[in-house]
């Protein structure tokens, strides 16, 4: 049973307000730039980009496009972009806005449960987890925004797992403020990408069981229904949403195989070391089974998460799992443990300061305008930089030799309609300005989202294209490979091959009219009455 013993800070550094400080530096260190800096994911931060544009024409995700990501993905960019003025802006103005939103909430959330020695350390550890352009477990050099809705997704996961813990020096509201805490945290994975949310819920749940903090747990859900059903009212986009989730999941929801979950516990077996040094010191003062199942429940859900994730190393919920069982441990001891909070320190270093380093290069590398300006117009802040060794470089360098070959031969169309591409993104829409289809999907990633049994109708795909671009030099040469083999027979009955570029295919629907000569003294008409496949 835990015994409440309460500790404070100096009156004039209060914990809470530390947090929010720290959350607010990191975000203006990642904002002021006004420069998206990455080596490395360059097709993957186009789909975010190309979410956000569309948001900004009046599109709704979901309704209007297709998308197994939830529509935050998209409204968190479309944010950046709307306060930072560019798409080269939008991922780090948006993500230096769910920064500080994370920030606000940590700052109650572990300030009332936590002491400083312990809960300093982790807010700054998940506050850089949400800010740091890289995608964890790599290198400080591999610079991207690519999937930093996994970045959130641990985040948020990390304060839940903070709220295992009573309250030591609860405030007025606590119960209130504690269920606003756990719905806002637990709609934004819902919303955001649906495996954390699941996971979250299922948290919730699991809270109910504690007698002295159930009250919150079960407002927590009961905020989180009502939301859901308001959101859903302004939206609409649930249940097309679901379909989307669903077709992903007919690809590759696969449960893992055993060997699979052997291979990623090697993979972190340091991490998952140290954890269990920590369940180990706390299970040794209470071996309670509801400690027991929370931190099998750490372990297993982290490493079902990072399975799933495209991530090598890095259990993130392994970091706040220790926090908790160190912060747990030190209540129900009688002796004091001087050495647990070292422990804890040396455990989220290593993190901190690799996450540190990357975010200040990103900064660093954005002031200076570093690295090459992409083609194309609207991706001119996004800059393609060669760390030390050459990397992805000379592969997105060449993607972007195929854009300004693309963007070329749209531009000698003068209004060239609305455009779909056979890869992985259709970065020219949002690049270009060019006005968005309809009912198509942001992103195509062939044995993930879409393959040759589970894919979205001709009809819904091609929507209202009035130009396919099928490329030569694909970013993603399976997808464009497999799109070909699934499309064929309908882009030879709806297009014909207008132009052919160094890079590009160009195909025109068969009612529109193409001017393909910057002179003008050579236009080419097709119909759909004289054009031939």
């Amino acid at each position: 049973m835990e015994t409440r013993r309460p500790f404070r800070l100096p009156a004039h550094l209060p914990q809470g307000r530390i947090i929010v400080a720290a959350g607010l530096l990191i975000g203006l260190v990642l904002a002021i730039p006004g420069q998206t800096v990455t080596t490395k994911y360059v097709n993957d931060i186009f789909i975010f980009l190309d979410g956000a544009y569309r948001i900004q024409t009046g599109q709704v995700p979901n309704v209007d496009f297709r998308s197994s990501l939830g529509p935050l993905a998209y409204y968190i960019p479309a944010a950046g972009h709307g306060l930072g003025g560019s798409l080269g802006a939008a991922m780090p103005v948006g993500m230096a806005l769910v920064t500080f939103l994370v920030a606000l909430v940590a700052a109650h959330v572990i300030a009332t449960r936590m002491r400083p020695a312990l809960g300093l350390p982790l807010a700054l550890y998940l506050l850089l987890i949400v800010a740091v352009p890289m995608n964890p477990g790599e290198g400080v050099r591999e610079l991207s925004f690519a999937m930093f809705y996994n970045r959130i997704g641990w985040a948020a996961l990390g304060l839940l797992l903070v709220m295992y813990l009573q309250p030591c020096l609860p405030r007025r509201g606590q119960m209130t403020a504690d269920a606003l805490c756990a719905s806002l945290l637990t709609l934004l994975m819902l919303y955001l990408k649906i495996s954390y949310g699941l996971v979250c819920i299922a948290f919730l749940i699991f809270m109910l069981t504690d007698r002295r903090q159930w009250p919150w747990a079960l407002g927590a859900l009961a905020l989180t229904v009502a939301a859901g059903l308001s959101i859903e009212l302004a939206w609409g986009g649930t249940a097309s949403h679901i379909a989307d989730l669903r077709l992903a999941s007919a690809v590759s929801g696969d449960f893992p195989t055993f060997r699979v979950l052997v291979t990623e516990v090697q993979r972190n077996l340091p991490d998952i070391a140290i954890f269990g040094i920590f369940a180990g010191l706390l299970l040794s003062k209470r071996p309670g089974i509801r400690d027991i199942l929370f931190l099998a429940a750490c372990a297993v859900t982290g490493l079902l998460l990072i399975e799933q994730n495209f991530q090598i190393t890095g259990i993130l919920t392994l970091g706040a799992g220790a926090a908790v069982a160190a912060e747990a441990s030190l209540r129900a001891g009688p002796a004091a443990r001087p050495g647990i909070p070292l422990l804890l320190l040396a455990f989220l270093a290593p993190a901190i300061l690799h996450f540190t380093i990357a975010l200040g290069l990103h900064t660093t590398l954005g002031l200076a305008r570093q690295g090459k300006a992409f083609s194309l117009p609207n991706y001119s802040d996004i800059r393609l930089v060669r760390l030390w060794t050459d990397g992805a470089y000379p592969v997105f360098q060449r993607y972007d030799d195929s854009l300004r070959d693309g963007a070329a031969a749209l531009a000698r169309l003068g209004d060239p309609g609305r455009v779909l591409v056979l890869d992985f993104v259709g970065p020219f829409t949002a690049g270009m300005g060019l006005q968005p289809p309809k009912g198509d999907s942001t992103w195509h990633h062939w044995g993930r989202t879409v393959n040759a049994d589970h894919h979205l109708p001709p009809d819904e795909f091609f929507a209202d294209a009035r130009i396919v671009m099928d490329p030569k030099s694909p970013i993603e040469p399976w997808t464009t490979r497999g799109l070909r083999e699934v499309y064929g027979a309908a882009l030879d009955e709806r297009y014909v091959l207008a132009v052919e570029t160094g890079f590009w295919r160009i195909y025109l629907a068969r009612d529109g009219d193409l001017n393909l000569s910057p002179s003008g003294s050579i236009t080419t008409a097709m119909h759909s009455t004289t054009a031939q496949p």
